[in-house]
């Protein structure tokens, strides 16, 4: 195995010159159509040095609007005259997605031009000052920050997206320029306290300030990481508890010399070798959605995954749940569950007469203990069977197109 110092996910510096000439071309392209009307500049990885090396690349392209109109109205205008082909994607401000060549896609930005953070109406606007602020700071730190992005995919918590719930590119950024380090990052996280406070710009005189100035909804989770350039946001609200458990379980494994960096997926034949050994059930579900690819989708299979979770939970012990989607396509869904065999629900106490009548009519069994009912039902069905009838409303209300159960 190598040395941590002989590792880098560098992009090889032939295949980052065609890159750079691509989007150079797209730049000057797209610069000639918007003329005066706005500034553009290009932000993410690609310009701060710290892309990894992949099969595709996403480059993020921002295109700064002076004058109050609507943004991604007036790009679209922009990108039609320039005869450039695009798809229009929805998000809390819609963008614009151009697939340059094979493994190159543009993401064109909308955003307002603003000199503080306060003037931003949408956390796009705050990219500008996002990339000045780690091109600043990041002081040799790059090949750090590249293996802090590899170390999350490996752990399959990168990325902010709803499905996801994991580390941004620009959280781990923040943080590696905090800890000064990959590996001093990973002990840091590893002994931070449930909602610790990272604020590295010192925008609050007392950490516990945070808690009464930020909004309340973006400190419930198990970090909080002020935005060095706006102190009202943290950079970690999207990460859930269980997201920071596996990337807290992927640190220790590192330390203990296993291999961290390769994105493996979903271990299938342990889950299948698990069911067997526990006497359970093993499912393979493949979920569709008709909404729009990408976070949309994902969030709305992801909550569905969890509607069967608990649905399920009903009847069978959901000893393990794992869900897999890659940002297009359909979403996978594994679970190895266990039967409860007998389920008991409390009914209610016999003096209540009326109460009592109902409960005996919707439930086939029922027994008085202790001056109340309880319903007994047998679970004589597989999860497989149960999930057969999981009722096709339900599914297309939540904006479920489909779902195969596999084998």
């Amino acid at each position: 195995m190598k040395k941590i110092n002989e590792i880098d996910f560098a992009i090889p510096a032939e295949e980052m010159k065609e890159l750079e000439k691509k989007t150079k071309e797209f730049l000057d392209r797209l610069r000639k159509s918007c003329g005066k009307k706005a500034e553009i500049f290009v932000g993410g990885s690609f310009v701060k040095g710290t892309l990894t090396k992949s099969d595709d690349y996403d480059i993020d392209v921002f295109v700064r609007f002076s004058k109050s109109v609507d943004l991604s109205s007036e790009l679209e205008r922009i990108l039609n005259r320039a005869g450039i082909k695009f798809e229009r994607w929805h998000g809390s401000r819609d963008y614009f997605r151009v697939s340059s060549s094979k493994g190159v896609t543009f993401e064109v930005i909308p955003v307002k031009k603003i000199s503080n953070a306060k003037q931003a109406d949408n956390v796009t606007d705050l990219s500008y000052l996002h990339v000045n602020y780690v091109r600043k700071n990041l002081k040799g730190l790059a090949r750090d920050v590249r293996l802090a992005k590899q170390f999350a995919k490996a752990a399959g918590v990168y990325g902010a997206e709803s499905y996801v719930n994991g580390f941004s590119g620009y959280a781990l950024e923040c943080l590696v320029i905090y800890y000064g380090g990959f590996e001093k990052m990973l002990r840091g996280l590893l002994k931070a306290k449930e909602r610790e406070v990272i604020d590295d710009a010192r925008l609050y005189k007392r950490k516990a300030d945070v808690f009464v100035e930020m909004n309340e909804s973006k400190t419930s989770g198990p970090l909080i990481l002020v935005d060095p350039t706006f102190k009202e946001r943290n950079v970690l609200a999207a990460l859930s508890g269980e997201s920071f458990s596996k990337f807290k379980e992927h640190a220790l494994g590192y330390f203990k010399g296993k291999e961290s960096f390769s994105v493996k997926g979903i271990n299938v034949d342990g889950l299948i070798k698990e069911a067997k050994r526990r006497k359970a059930e093993f499912l393979h579900l493949r979920l569709e959605s008709d909404r729009q690819e990408g976070d949309i989708a994902g969030t709305k299979m992801k909550k569905f995954s969890r509607y069967l979770v608990d649905s399920l939970g009903k009847w069978f012990i959901v000893l393990r749940s794992e869900f897999s989607y890659s940002g297009s396509g359909g979403a996978d869904f594994y679970l190895v569950v266990k039967s409860r065999g007998i389920v008991k629900r409390r009914g209610p106490p016999l003096s209540m007469v009326e109460e009592v009548k109902k409960f005996k009519r919707v439930n086939k069994k029922v027994v008085s203990r202790k001056g109340r009912l309880w319903s007994v039902e047998k679970v004589d069905f597989s999860a497989k069977d149960y999930l057969k009838k999981v009722d096709r409303e339900v599914i297309g209300g939540m904006g479920i197109s489909g779902m195969k159960i596999e084998g």
